[in-house]
C-alpha cells in the first residue's frame, strides 16, 4: 500500500511503506531475534503525533506499515503499525501507556476493506468539523483555539485538540458539539509546542522540526540557557515556529556550563595602557575579548582565560601590567585566527571579483577575421550574405 494514500494522514509520501517522519523511531534491534517481546506488544500510530501501545492477543504476524483495528473506548479505531520487536518495551518505559480497566488495550484484527472505507469517510469530515467547531466556540465567547480534530476509525467519536492560556469551562461547548455532529466528544488540551509538532514544518536549520520528528517530552527553556551560550537576546531569532523559545537552546547548554566553571569573572581590567572593558567570550577557544576605554574608538583585543586570571590577581594586589597582551609568551597565546573550514572556491578572497571577465564575443571576432566577404555563402533568392544583420520589422514576402 502506498504511503501517499490519504489513509496515511500526516505522513509524507516515501518509497518504503510504513515509514513516517512524525515521531519516527529507528528500530536498531530489528536484526536481533525477539527474545523478551515475541510480537506481544506493538506500537500503533494514529493521526500526526498520537501513538499508543497494544497487546497482540491473537498472535497476528504484523509488519511495519500495516493497518489494524484496535480496541477503543467505545468501539474500535484504525491505526498503522509503526514499531515491533524488543524495542517496543523500551518505548513503553519512556511513554505513558493507555490502560482500560487496568489492562493494556488489544489489537482485534488486520483492517478489512470495510473498516478502511468507514475510516476514510470519517477523515473527510475532520476539516469541516474543525472549522464549524471554531465558529461555535467563538459564539460562546470561549478563550480557546481548536487546533485539530481527529475522528475515531468507526466514526462514533472525535477528539478535539485545543489550546488555551487559562482554564476553560467547555461543558456548554461539548453539549452543542454533540447535538451538532451527533458523535461522542473528547476534549484534549495541548501546548504550543505540541501544536507545532502536529502541524509540522521546517526549522531555520533546514531540518524537520524536532517536536515533529523525534521529541515527545518538552522541557522548559529559559533565557539563561541563551546567556550561557553567548547568544544575542533577539526574540525573533530565539523563538521557534510555536512562538516559544527554541528547544534546541537546551541541547548544548550543559557543555557550555561545564566549560565556564573555572572562567574568571567578566570585569574591567586595569593596565598601563588604560582600562579595558569586557566585550564578549569565545567559550570553546577560551578567549575573552576586551576593548580599551578611551575617547577614540579602539578595536577589540582577544586574550586567553589564563591571562585574564593573571591580570585580575595583579589588580587585586594593586599592580598593573604594562600591556594587556604578554608578548613575551606569544607561543602560548591561543588567539590566532584558525579557519575551521577549507577555502575551496576562494570565497575568502576579497579580490575574487576584480579579475576581468573574458570577452564572450572573442570567438565571433576571430571567425570574422578568418572569413572574408567573398568566402561567405550567398543567398540564391535575394543574393545577399547570410551573416548580414537583418532589418527589424515584419518579414517581407519573397517574390516568385
Amino acid at each position: 500500500m502506498n504511503t501517499g494514500d490519504p489513509i496515511y494522514r500526516g505522513c509524507p509520501s516515501t518509497e518504503k511503506a510504513g515509514t513516517c517522519a512524525k515521531l519516527e523511531v529507528y528500530n536498531w534491534l530489528k536484526d536481533v531475534p525477539n527474545t523478551s517481546n515475541p510480537d506481544e506488544f506493538v506500537e500503533i500510530r494514529f493521526k500526526n503525533t498520537r501513538k499508543d501501545y497494544y497487546r497482540n492477543v491473537n498472535n497476528l504476524k504484523l509488519e511495519v506499515g500495516e493497518l489494524v483495528a484496535v480496541e477503543a473506548n467505545p468501539g474500535h479505531d484504525i491505526g498503522m503499525v509503526s514499531l515491533t520487536g524488543d524495542l517496543v518495551l523500551w518505548q513503553m518505559k519512556r511513554h505513558k501507556v493507555t490502560l482500560v480497566n487496568g489492562e493494556i488495550k488489544k489489537i482485534y484484527r488486520k483492517a478489512k476493506p470495510v473498516d478502511i472505507e468507514k475510516w476514510e469517510i470519517a477523515m473527510k469530515r475532520e476539516h469541516e468539523t474543525m472549522i464549524k467547531s471554531r465558529q461555535i466556540s467563538a459564539d460562546l465567547n470561549l478563550n480557546m483555539k481548536i487546533g485539530d480534530v481527529e475522528f475515531q476509525g468507526d466514526g462514533t467519536k472525535a477528539i478535539f485538540y485545543y489550546i488555551a492560556d487559562d482554564r476553560v469551562d467547555f461543558r456548554q461547548l461539548i453539549r452543542v458539539l454533540a447535538e451538532t455532529f451527533h458523535i461522542r466528544i473528547e476534549m484534549k488540551q495541548i501546548g504550543a509546542r505540541q501544536e507545532a509538532g502536529r502541524i509540522g514544518g521546517i526549522g531555520p536549520c533546514g531540518r524537520e522540526l524536532c517536536c515533529c520528528s523525534w521529541m515527545s517530552n518538552f522541557s522548559s527553556v529559559t533565557t539563561g540557557a541563551a546567556r550561557y551560550q553567548e547568544i544575542s537576546m533577539n526574540p525573533q531569532k530565539l523563538a521557534g515556529q510555536c512562538s516559544k523559545l527554541k528547544c534546541c537552546i537546551n541541547y548544548e547548554v550543559d557543555s557550555y556550563i561545564d566549560e565556564q566553571k573555572y572562567f574568571p569573572p567578566k570585569i574591567k581590567l586595569e593596565t598601563g595602557e588604560g582600562t579595558y572593558s569586557y566585550f564578549k567570550t569565545d567559550v570553546f577557544k577560551r578567549t575573552y575579548w576586551y576593548s580599551l576605554e578611551s575617547n577614540t574608538p579602539s578595536g577589540q583585543v582577544g586574550i586567553t582565560v589564563e591571562r585574564v586570571q593573571e591580570i585580575i590577581k595583579m589588580n587585586r594586589n594593586g599592580k598593573k601590567p604594562d600591556k594587556l597582551i604578554d608578548f613575551n609568551d606569544i607561543a602560548n597565546l591561543k588567539v590566532k585566527a584558525v579557519n575551521d573550514y577549507e577555502n575551496v572556491v576562494g570565497q575568502d578572497s576579497l579580490t575574487r571579483f576584480d579579475k576581468p571577465k573574458g570577452d564572450r564575443r572573442r570567438g565571433r571576432r576571430k571567425f570574422k577575421k578568418r572569413t572574408s566577404s567573398n568566402d561567405q555563402p550567398q543567398d540564391r533568392n535575394n543574393n545577399r550574405n547570410y551573416n548580414r544583420p537583418r532589418k527589424k520589422g515584419k518579414p517581407q514576402k519573397r517574390q516568385s
